[in-house]
């Protein structure tokens, strides 16, 4: 289990199945712009990534690590292709390579898929590093939240 605060209503997941027409991520991941889940204390704590900050203690306890892929859903995951499960022989992280290459832009789950693979061919604690700092400025200027 991973932790976040709360940034959707509680039904959040039967009413994502009314709205799967609307979602702008073709793939294994579900995107929607002005999603009317979210609680209006919830955009705010998206905005500014607060809803990530409980994720810290899964860090400290070692299911998850600072930089690395992003965890999905259950949901998410019955969806994936074999090809795109190779994302999850990493352990995930708060922030990874997508969150800091523009996720808002990002449409398609297989761009998010190959930012993931490069991320892994290529790590180094340098890359990590770069990461984290980018992570910085993207959470201070509210980049990419949505």
């Amino acid at each position: 289990n991973f932790y976040k605060f709360r940034s959707m209503r509680v039904d959040a997941e039967e009413i994502k199945k009314d709205l799967m027409a609307q979602n702008t991520m073709t793939g294994g991941m579900f995107k929607m712009e002005n999603d009317p889940r979210v609680t209006p204390v919830g955009r705010f704590i998206r905005k500014t990534s607060l809803d990530e900050l409980p994720q810290f203690y899964n860090v400290l306890i070692g299911d998850m690590s600072l930089v690395g892929t992003r965890p999905p859903t259950v949901d998410e995951y019955q969806e994936y292709t074999p090809a795109q499960k190779r994302r999850l022989s990493f352990k995930p992280g708060i922030t990874g390579l997508w969150q800091v290459s523009g996720r808002s832009e990002i449409k398609d789950f297989d761009e998010v898929v190959k930012l993931d693979v490069a991320y892994m061919d290529d790590w180094t604690i340098w890359r990590d590093i770069q990461i984290l700092l980018k992570t910085v400025k993207v959470v201070l200027r509210k980049e990419g939240a949505k």
